[in-house]
């Protein structure tokens, strides 16, 4: 009797099962039946927005008529991810974004193809060693009075108290050495924080405008950038700046920055560039993508997108990272007390 009454109930489980997998099937096939709607979608959106078409001589109209051959409605999601993300993998960008419950494309070909220049394991050991100063995102450490300090990511907040402590920190040093080498960048109001810190008098260091229309010329009007003196303490004497393939985006930014400062130099290997900042948007399936929206050109009409160059070329030697040496900072310690 006990088996009879179960069975009511074990069909009603089954049924509910069958229902709950028949409803995530039904779910599968309207995001796919969605196909051509979202890559009609992300291309107009990247055709009215994304602002290096022409720096970059790429033929969007004919990116669009490659790739769409390749969708279908009815196509898995994971193919269609696959092709959109190679879609914008033809932008050529690291602001350049297609992110989705399963997956986020990137192009890292900025810095993935260049050496590294970079060795943090050196740097901790050997020039922070054991009793460097921690002052918010920054760590620093006075060597042959010159005040040596890493800073890796932009993203990591500066306060007026940390820049307060920093500069004071510098005073009376025979120059000072910012390490911004693989600071993948984040936050540009950071960047102008750090740059005022040793700025003796306002001054521009580029022009930005943003992308506002569908054809080729259809931007805002200029916008100049400027770095203005902090009101506390402040360094005014010599300062390098080291920096590799993996310095990008707001790190260029402050790259320029300090390049435009009369007092400093740059040593290392040229940005990975980074020049546009990223517009957001959603694909109707629910994607988020991301692309460059403005343009940025230096004080001589460079744009920043491809990179900032360095004053001075230096690799870290194989032989000298095996010694425990970086060789970009020591160069970098003789050449700024010399300079």
């Amino acid at each position: 009797m006990k088996t009879y009454r179960l069975l009511p109930l074990l069909s009603g489980l089954i049924l509910l099962i069958s229902l709950s997998a028949c409803e995530k099937i039904f779910l599968v096939e309207d995001i796919s039946d969605e196909a051509q709607t979202v890559f009609e979608h992300l291309w107009q959106d990247a055709n009215d927005r994304y602002s290096y078409f022409e720096l970059k001589e790429i033929d969007w109209q004919d990116v669009k008529n490659r790739y769409e051959e390749r969708i279908y409605n009815g196509m898995p999601e994971k193919e269609l991810f696959d092709v959109l993300s190679e879609m914008l993998f033809e932008l050529e960008d690291g602001h350049v974004n297609l992110t989705s419950s399963f997956d986020r494309s990137r192009n890292w070909d900025w810095f993935q193809d260049y050496p590294l220049d970079y060795n943090q394991g050196i740097i901790d050991r050997n020039y922070l060693a054991r009793d460097f100063w921690i002052t918010g995102p920054f760590r620093s450490q006075i060597i042959d009075s010159v005040l040596y300090v890493n800073y890796r990511s932009f993203t990591e907040q500066i306060s007026e108290a940390h820049m307060d402590q920093l500069m004071e920190r510098a005073q009376g040093l025979k120059a000072v050495i910012i390490d911004v080498r693989s600071n993948g960048g984040g936050s540009l109001d950071n960047a102008n924080k750090l740059a005022a810190g040793f700025a003796r008098e306002s001054y521009s260091y580029g022009q930005s405008r943003i992308k506002n229309g569908a054809c080729p010329d259809c931007f805002s009007s200029w916008n100049t950038l400027n770095v203005t003196p902090r009101d506390g303490p402040k360094y005014t004497g010599k300062v390098a700046v080291l920096i590799n393939r993996s310095s990008y985006s707001t790190t260029t930014f402050f790259a320029e920055m300090m390049r435009q400062n009369v007092n400093a130099i740059l040593v290392g290997s040229q940005t990975g560039g980074g020049g546009g900042t990223p517009v957001f948007g959603e694909l109707p399936n629910g994607w988020l993508y991301r692309f460059s929206s403005t343009q940025t050109i230096n004080m001589q009409g460079e744009h920043l997108e491809p990179g900032v160059p360095v004053d001075y070329q230096v690799s870290l030697l194989q032989e000298d990272e095996h010694d425990g040496v970086d060789t970009i900072i020591e160069f970098a310690l003789d050449r700024i007390v010399n300079y």
